[in-house]
This record gives structure tokens, C-alpha cells and sequence, in this order.
């Protein structure tokens, strides 16, 4: 059972909680063996990753934050299943990209209830190519002005475009980790991440140009 003390809501922290430094297994060891405080230790490293994740298929804070805290108790509840097969934060990703895809199917299933008397709607996007956007220089980045662009480009993607660039850029999981966290494999998720940074790449390029240094440009190919 989860103790009723083990109540804490993932909000995501400016600055990235650093990593456990006890061995995951024998943290999970000891809260198996009924140290339950140690939980808040193991799952903290993971919270930034699945609040984004869970924000970019859900697109509303409230429901992002309340599936990220039900994620969390779904950890906890089953972390006897986990075997170590794979990373803990991979697996973490997984429950909590399940948990996102099952309140989708339910928002869908209203929403669809709800537009029988309705006129039906759709929107469908286009991917291209690349250079990296992730130039950008660290020091302008830091700039609010910026980061804002930066973030309405990102949550402008396509989901499953968005979805690779937060793992990968943003969260900096490797290709395997991305895959196992999305359910994908390893090749879609560089064909995806690829035409991500490209489609960032042209949103951001005229918004950038303002901010570029007078001595070197921004992006080699803005002109």
C-alpha cells in the first residue's frame, strides 16, 4: 500500500534535480524493504522529464501535473516489477507515457461523445530536414525572451516530433533511452528527432536573427 505520508505533487524546478547518487537497486532494495522515504530520493531525478513529457501529449498544465503525480504513485505501487532490464528513468517514462496516451484515449472518447451533435474537426501537420538548432549560444538562451521563443516553437512541433526533442535535447536521454521511454525504435526516433530540428530550425531562424552577435552569425545559414 502507499503510505498516506508519500503525497507530493511533480512540478518541474528551474534547475535539474541532480542524480541519486545511491545505487538505484539498492535504493529500491531498501524501499521495498519498507524505507518509503527513500522513494522521494529515487523518483526526484525523473520528475522534469515526466511532467514534459506528459505536458506535451496532454497540452494542459493541471492535467500534465495530476498525471504526473498519479504516474508517481503507479511507480511506486509496482516498483517490485521492476528487473533492471532497462534504465529506471526508462521505465519510469514508460508508465508515465501510458498513463498520458490512457487520458488521452478518455479525453477522445468525450470529446467524441460530446461532437455527436457536432460538425467534426481535424488538423494534421509536415515535417523536412536539417542542420542543428541547437546552436543557439548557452548565454542567449538565457535570455526570458528567448527562452520563451524557444519553448512556442518546441510546443508548436507535432506531438511526435515534440515528444523525441524534449527526450533527447531538452531532457538529453540517449537514442535507446528516447525509444524505450516512447515505445519506438531507435531509427524512428533519429528520423523523427532529424526533421524536429529541422522544423525548428526554420520557425526560429527569422525570430533568432534579432539576438544574433554583430561579430558571427547565429545560425551560419540565416543571411
Amino acid at each position: 500500500m502507499l503510505p498516506l505520508t508519500l503525497q507530493y505533487s511533480i512540478v518541474p524546478n528551474r534547475v535539474q534535480s541532480e542524480p541519486n547518487p545511491k545505487p538505484e537497486a539498492e535504493c529500491i532494495r531498501r524501499i521495498l524493504a519498507g524505507e518509503h522515504h527513500l522513494f522521494h530520493e529515487l523518483i526526484r531525478p525523473c520528475e522534469r522529464a515526466i511532467y514534459f513529457l506528459l505536458l506535451s501529449l496532454l497540452h494542459n498544465e493541471t492535467e500534465a501535473e495530476d498525471a504526473a503525480q498519479e504516474t508517481a504513485i503507479k511507480v511506486y505501487r509496482n516498483l517490485h516489477l521492476f528487473r533492471g532490464e532497462s534504465q529506471f528513468k526508462t521505465w519510469v517514462l514508460s508508465i508515465a507515457r501510458n498513463e498520458g496516451l490512457g487520458r488521452l484515449r478518455k479525453m477522445q472518447n468525450r470529446r467524441e461523445d460530446s461532437l455527436d451533435e457536432l460538425t467534426e474537426n481535424a488538423a494534421n501537420p509536415t515535417p523536412a530536414i536539417l542542420t542543428s538548432w541547437r546552436e543557439i549560444p548557452a548565454e542567449e538562451l538565457e535570455r526570458l525572451e528567448l527562452k520563451t521563443i524557444l519553448n512556442q516553437s518546441i510546443q508548436g512541433l507535432p506531438e511526435i516530433y515534440r515528444n523525441v526533442v524534449l527526450l533527447r535535447d531538452i531532457e538529453e536521454m540517449d537514442v535507446c533511452e528516447t525509444a524505450a521511454a516512447l515505445g519506438i525504435t531507435e531509427g524512428t526516433v533519429k528520423v523523427r528527432l532529424h526533421r524536429a530540428r529541422a522544423m525548428l530550425q526554420r520557425a526560429l531562424a527569422p525570430q533568432l536573427k534579432a539576438f544574433a552577435p554583430k561579430s558571427r552569425k547565429l545560425f551560419s545559414w540565416v543571411r
